[in-house]
């Protein structure tokens, strides 16, 4: 058997030996699963070079496809634990990658695995390409679930990565609640020709590194995210207007939360940041519970 990990297997096949191999092996990619396959080297370095990976890092790998990826991260020294929904994939990589000992597959989909099951409760890092359609709750099912990644490095829609890093001025609910839990930098931007077939769109790599300390705890945040939801319903409203529609609240006490907070209600909703949003659910507790 050849070795899985030799230097001329570490590298993306180039579309047409993609296109090849696929046939070889009786696969196609599957729209509905946003299969799109990386076939330029230059990111797969990026996206290496982005995880700061050290001997002995514990990787999960959402949606590894063929295994070029995770050909990498094993090289690298790291422990893989790779989850992947589709059974035909799953089965190409035990076939390919089965005997390695740093390797291992769970097959099963992404949102239905618990991030406490990955390593026996040690710290470890989610790098992956990961399917445009489950961006989000992945995002929500990772960073939210009660041990998150110390670093994940992700391969999504460029117009994702960049509402996820937004700066004050640009922030949505998810770059709130994102930025709540870890810091987020775009580390490049990735064209649509490097994946076979193409996406539609460009995409990006998204890095983001845990907080030691988040600025809202896990135990307050369900009236936290309420309000911010409730402001960007109405994002182009000033915040005063936003919540009022969307917050059972007397007006006098919104605008006297507003005032503690240092905010003014003729802002949009866009432009506050995550500690005035925390001190506005702090000022709202009763309203919110």
């Amino acid at each position: 058997m050849s070795d899985p990990l030799a230097a001329d297997r570490l590298e993306p096949p180039t579309p047409g030996q993609l296109r090849r191999l696929l046939a070889a092996e009786r696969l196609r990619p599957r729209r509905a699963l946003s299969q799109n396959f990386l076939t330029d080297p230059t990111v797969l370095d990026a996206i290496v070079a982005a995880a700061d990976l050290r001997h002995g890092d514990r990787v999960v790998e959402i949606g590894p496809g063929l295994g070029v990826l995770t050909r990498r991260l094993l090289a690298a020294g790291a422990s893989v634990l790779a989850v992947e929904i589709d059974p035909r994939l799953a089965e190409y990589l035990r076939r390919e990658l089965g005997a390695i000992p740093a390797f291992e597959l769970i097959e099963a989909d992404a949102l239905s695995f618990h991030p406490r099951e990955a390593f026996a409760g040690e710290p470890f890092k989610l790098i992956a390409n990961i399917p445009y359609h489950i961006t989000s709750p992945l995002l929500h099912a990772f960073l939210e679930g009660e041990r998150p990644p110390e670093l994940s490095v992700l391969l999504v829609q460029l117009e994702v990565a960049q509402r996820v890093a937004a700066p004050p001025g640009r922030m949505s609910y998810l770059s709130v609640f994102a930025q709540n839990i870890a810091s987020a930098e775009v580390v490049e931007r990735v064209p649509a020709a490097a994946f076979e077939p193409a996406p539609e769109v460009d995409s990006a790599i998204l890095r983001l590194r845990v907080r030691p300390d988040p600025v809202v705890a896990s135990d307050r945040r369900e009236p936290f995210y309420r309000l911010v939801q409730a402001g960007f319903r109405h994002r182009r409203k000033q915040i005063h207007n936003a919540l009022g529609r969307e917050v059972q609240v007397e007006t006098g006490t919104l605008t006297a939360a507003l005032a503690r907070c240092g905010i003014d209600g003729e802002r949009r909703p866009q432009t506050m940041t995550i500690e005035e949003w925390a001190c506005l659910a702090e000022a709202l507790r009763e309203a919110l519970a």
